[in-house]
């Protein structure tokens, strides 16, 4: 038995890391090292680095954690899975007198050949039952003193759960008496890499208490959030760590000298959160509440639409680096003051016991419109050359879209090819369909129509731009494509957000001849040097094309914007667009006939 030490250099480095990522759930060990094809795969095990327990209760009994086991295997190209037999051991003996450990068979839903949970005395007390394995069956595990075997077959690629352990503090065990429990696996044909995890009794158990925010704003609202914690473990916090996280329609205009900022993911595919990192020094003592010496305000701004607020606490530890990504803010040091007077103080701290109330989240739906624009092109070329069409839509605002809680995406922009054309490459994002709209099994050669989707969540000042490399098959004067946005589902196209439906559709138009407006660029709000479009580029036609397209150069592509083309208003030809087409297929006529006088000459 050991007392508790300092944390090991490990859980101090992951922390920080872990508060930045928030709900991402990683196993602490290292990934799988990917194999070459003449070797074994190595297979990691892992889990947390540290587990807090709830101290053993006269009279009250052991309050249980729970200590997750992974095992990762190569994936993608490098991996395979396992499909063959392997053995996982356990040994118990680091935590004899300080913790009991079962293993949950009832929970995994593993059972042994007769039916019922595989189980045997550990040298904490604990019975011990089957975990959830990696891919195949679930191991059958025995126990023989200080150390349990578990059996199991096939481990499929990628990060999967093998064992779940419930960890409770043993009846004669002290506040801060620690241990460890190694983990190691052997298969023939696989190498698996070991590890090793500790458990400690006592320690702060910080828990972070529910605000009852109004949800249904309109942008301008604001409104002040106590933010307020409570430590109701057995040991004091040594300073704790703050983490506010909120979506791309709030703001707290407060800047502490004490956070860290950084804007992550905020592209035109991603949410584009705010994560803010407070360091609030101070002992946080066991049985006290807390709260910020002055409330934050959280502010909808004029984007605002469906956004979230995630607040989270965690004790904080020794200082560590700041990641690059975050800077310092210039404001005033955020406080915490007590709420209540101390009790039920005690020595030691460790890991949290109890994570899964470390954090709450708000969901806040402001009333507030986004106005999708489409806008088309046009282009022009003779029949076998190749022209590049510029299509898509504008998020005007003034809110951006994002469907976070259910990953769906925004919208899709439904796209018609004007007759006489064939696309010869398209956007990754773009797949083909039906003229009617309906699923397409081949992919590869050219179709009538294409649906783009969204990301899951869209910009204000951003949208999709999409690249279509067009072929001309047949010079059909001014043919006409259609570009729609819409919603993902055909049958309800509405966007509910939007409400302007009436440019949510443009036009495609092939040699149409010049209206004498010029090109034409994507509508916009304005939003600024940072914003980028997003789409997939086309990549490039086949084989090239014909060197009469309009606008091209040595390889026979042309492109022009026709942004704002909408579906309604006039398409004549001028009088000058057709006889620049006659032209052209005249020059082309001129110089076949050439090549066959010269070649029979």
């Amino acid at each position: 038995m050991t007392r508790l030490s300092p944390r090991n250099a490990l859980r101090r480095a992951a922390g920080l890391l872990a508060a930045a990522g928030l709900l991402a759930v990683v196993p602490l060990a290292g990934a799988a090292a990917p194999a070459r094809a003449d070797e074994p795969p190595v297979f990691t095990l892992g889990g947390p680095a540290e587990t807090g327990l709830h101290p053993y209760r006269a009279g009250g009994g052991p309050k249980p954690s729970r200590l997750g086991i992974t095992v990762t295997a190569p994936s993608g190209e490098e991996g395979t899975g396992f499909a063959g037999r392997f053995t996982l051991t356990f040994d118990l003996s680091g935590v004899a007198g300080v913790a009991d450990v079962a293993f949950d068979g009832a929970a995994s839903g593993a059972e042994t050949s007769d039916g019922g949970a595989s189980g045997g005395e550990a040298s904490g007390g604990g019975a011990l039952g089957a975990g959830t394995s990696g891919g195949g069956t679930a191991p059958d595990c025995e126990v023989t003193g200080a150390k349990a075997v578990c059996v199991g077959t096939g481990v499929r690629p990628g990060t999967h759960p093998v064992a779940d352990l419930v960890v409770t503090a043993a009846a004669d065990g002290e506040r801060g008496d620690s241990g460890t429990i190694t983990v190691t696996g052997e298969a023939e044909g696989a190498a698996f890499t070991p590890f090793t995890t500790r458990v400690t009794v006592g320690g702060p158990d910080l828990v972070m208490e529910e605000l009852p925010f109004r949800t249904e704003l309109v942008p301008g609202d604001r409104q002040q959030a106590p933010i307020t914690f409570a430590n109701r473990g057995a040991g004091d916090a040594e300073g704790v760590l703050l983490t506010l996280r909120y979506t791309r329609g709030l703001d707290i205009p407060q800047r502490y000298s004490n956070c860290r900022y950084s804007e992550d993911d905020p592209g035109p595919s991603g949410v584009g959160r705010t994560t803010a990192l407070c360091t609030v020094e101070g002992a946080f003592e066991a049985g006290e509440a807390y709260t910020l010496a002055t409330p934050l305000t959280i502010e909808a701004t004029e984007r605002a639409y469906r956004d979230t607020f995630l607040y989270r606490i965690e004790e904080a530890g020794p200082p560590r680096p700041a990641p690059a990504a975050f800077e310092r803010g210039d404001g005033a040091v955020l406080r915490a003051v007590p709420v209540t007077g101390p009790q039920n103080r005690a020595a030691g701290r460790t890991a949290d016991p109890t994570p899964h109330d470390n954090q709450r989240e708000a969901d806040f739906r402001t009333e507030n419109t986004a106005d999708f624009a489409a806008y088309g092109d046009r282009v022009s070329g003779a029949r076998g050359a190749t022209v590049t069409a510029d299509v898509g839509f504008r998020n005007v605002g003034p809110a951006w879209i994002g469907h976070l809680r259910s990953g769906e995406d925004v919208a899709v922009v439904d796209f018609t090819v004007p007759r006489g054309a064939s696309v010869v490459a398209k956007p990754d994002r773009c797949r083909a369909v039906t003229a009617a709209g309906e699923y397409r099994e081949d992919q590869r050669s050219p179709a009538p129509r294409y649906l783009c989707p969204t990301s899951p969540a869209v910009h204000d000042g951003e949208g999709l731009d999409l690249p279509f490399a067009l072929r001309i098959e047949e010079v059909l004067i001014g043919a006409e494509g259609e570009v729609t946005v819409r919603a993902p589902s055909a049958r309800n196209p509405a966007l509910p957000f939007d409400p302007a439906p009436a440019n949510n559709t443009a036009r495609l138009v092939l040699n149409g001849g010049d209206d004498g407006d010029g090109p034409s660029t994507p509508p916009t709000s304005d939003p600024g040097p940072d914003a980028s479009p997003s789409g997939a580029p086309a990549t490039s036609a086949p084989g090239g094309g014909a060197a009469g397209a309009s606008g091209g150069s040595d390889s026979g592509t042309g492109s022009g914007h026709g942004g704002g083309l909408a579906s309604t208003g006039s398409g004549a030809l001028t009088v000058a667009g057709a006889a620049a087409v006659a032209l052209t297929a005249g020059l082309a006529l001129v110089a076949a006939a050439r090549r066959r006088t010269g070649r029979y000459s």
